[in-house]
C-alpha cells in the first residue's frame, strides 16, 4: 500500500493506472459486500449472478454512461425545463446566442428579453419538435438562411422588438406549419418576394412598427390563407410603386380579411390619407428603366450596320426600336371589383325603378280609359233610349 500512496513510486514503476484501478475496485467490493453476502430474491428465487455482476466496476462505467447521457439532454443551466408542458423558460438569462444542450422533445421555448444578436444557420438542429418559439425582445440584427430549416412542426414565430433591417428570400422555407409571423417592431426597411417554400398556411402577419415604403404585392399573393395582416406605422409611400399593394388589400377585404389599414405619409398631398381612400386616377404608371445602350467602337463587323442592335420598347421587349427613347404608355386603369359590383347594383336599381314607373303609368292609363269610358256610357245611355223632345216633335207631327 505504501506504493499506492507515493505519487513518485507509482510514476517511477509505470502501473500507476493498474495500482489505482485496483484500488478503487477493492474499495467498492467492500462497500458492495452485501450484493455477494445476501443476493435479491426475485419471486422467491435467486437471480443468476454473473462474473460481470460481480465486478464492481462495470456498475462504475454503466453509471458514468447514464450520467453522461442524462447531462447532454439535460436542460441548460440558466433555463427552467417543464416536462409536463414540454416548455424551456430560458427569458431573462442574459443569452447572447442560441443555448445548446435543449431537450430534444420541448416544443416551446422562450428566448425573450436576452441579448441575442444573431440566429446562425442550423440553430435549433436539436430542437425539432419546436411549435412555438419566442425570440422578442433581443438584439437580433441578421437572420442565417436555414436557421429555421429544421423546424417542420413551427406554429409561433415572434420576432417583435429586434434589430432586423432586411428579410432574405426564403429565409422562413421548409416550415409548412407555420401560422403566426411577428415582425413587428423592428427596422425592416424592404421585404422579399417570397418568404420561403411551404409558408402558404400564414394566417397572421405583423409587419407594424418598421420602415417599409411598399411592399411586393407578389409576396401577400404567395399567402392565400392569411386573414389578418397588420401594417401601421410605417413610412409608406402612397405612389405608383404602391399601387398593386392597393389592389391586393380592396380584394383581401372584400374577401372579409382584417387589416389595420395603410396611412401616406408621402407624397405630401397625401400625408396622413387612408390608401384605399386615394383615387385611382392619381396614380401614374412608373417610369421603366432605359434600356442599357450598347458601347461605341471604333471596330464595325460587315453588315452591323443594317443589323444593329436590338432595340428594346418600353417593356424590354426586341422589335419596337421606334419608341426605345418614348415616354411609356400608361397602364390601363384596372378595374376595381367593388367599384364594379357597386356599378351593377346601382344600375340595376334604376332600372328597377324606371320599369315600376312605366308599369304605374300604364295601369294609370288603363285605369283612366276605363273609368272614362264608363262615365261617357252612363250619361248617354238615357238618351239614346229616350231621345230628346226635339227629336220626338217631328216624328208625332208625321204620324198626324
Amino acid at each position: 500500500m505504501a506504493e499506492v500512496k507515493n505519487p513518485s513510486s507509482a510514476f517511477s514503476s509505470g502501473k500507476e493506472g493498474e495500482t489505482d484501478s485496483t484500488a478503487q475496485c477493492t474499495i467498492l467490493r467492500n462497500k458492495h459486500h452485501n450484493y455477494q453476502e445476501q443476493p435479491i430474491q426475485i419471486n422467491g428465487r435467486l437471480p443468476p449472478i454473473t462474473e460481470d455482476d460481480k465486478n464492481p466496476c462495470n456498475w462504475l462505467l454503466i453509471w458514468s454512461v447514464t450520467l453522461l447521457a442524462h447531462t447532454a439532454h439535460s436542460c441548460p443551466e440558466k433555463c427552467l425545463c417543464h416536462k409536463a408542458s414540454k416548455t424551456a423558460d430560458c427569458k431573462n438569462r442574459g443569452f447572447t446566442e442560441i443555448p445548446g444542450r435543449l431537450p430534444p422533445e420541448i416544443q416551446i421555448l422562450q428566448l425573450q428579453n436576452n441579448r441575442i444578436w444573431r440566429i446562425n444557420q442550423n440553430a435549433f438542429t436539436a430542437t425539432p419538435l419546436l411549435k412555438i418559439l419566442d425570440l422578442s425582445n433581443n438584439s437580433i440584427s441578421s437572420v442565417a438562411l436555414g436557421a429555421f430549416q429544421k423546424l417542420r412542426y413551427l406554429q409561433v414565430l415572434n420576432l417583435t422588438r429586434n434589430l432586423i433591417h432586411y428579410i432574405e428570400n426564403k429565409t422562413f422555407s421548409f416550415l409548412p406549419h407555420l401560422k403566426e409571423l411577428d415582425l413587428s417592431s423592428n427596422s425592416i426597411i424592404r421585404l422579399p418576394e417570397t418568404f420561403g417554400n411551404s409558408t402558404g398556411n400564414i394566417t397572421l402577419l405583423s409587419v407594424k412598427h418598421n420602415k417599409l415604403q411598399k411592399m411586393e404585392r407578389i409576396l401577400l399573393e404567395s399567402l392565400p390563407n392569411l386573414k389578418v395582416v397588420l401594417f401601421k406605422d410605417n413610412p409608406w409611400q402612397c405612389n405608383c410603386n404602391i399601387f398593386g399593394m392597393k389592389l391586393w388589400l380592396e380584394s383581401f377585404l372584400y374577401r372579409g380579411g382584417i387589416s389595420d389599414g395603410i396611412i401616406c405619409s408621402a407624397p405630401g398631398v397625401r400625408k396622413g390619407k387612408d390608401l384605399l381612400k386615394v383615387p385611382y386616377e392619381l396614380f401614374g404608371a412608373c417610369a421603366l428603366r432605359a434600356a442599357p445602350v450598347p458601347p461605341a467602337s471604333s471596330h464595325q463587323w460587315p453588315g452591323s450596320e443594317q443589323r444593329g442592335w436590338p432595340k428594346h420598347g418600353p417593356h424590354g421587349e426586341p422589335g419596337d426600336g421606334g419608341r426605345g427613347g418614348c415616354e411609356p404608355k400608361a397602364r390601363a386603369r384596372p378595374v376595381s371589383l367593388r367599384h364594379a359590383i357597386a356599378t351593377v347594383v346601382i344600375t340595376g336599381v334604376v332600372c328597377g325603378v324606371v320599369c315600376l314607373m312605366m308599369l304605374a303609368a300604364a295601369v294609370y292609363g288603363c285605369a283612366y280609359a276605363a273609368i272614362t269610358a264608363r262615365y261617357h256610357k252612363e250619361q248617354l245611355g238615357p238618351v239614346r233610349q229616350h231621345g230628346t223632345p226635339e227629336e220626338k216633335e217631328p216624328f208625332e207631327s208625321s204620324m198626324a
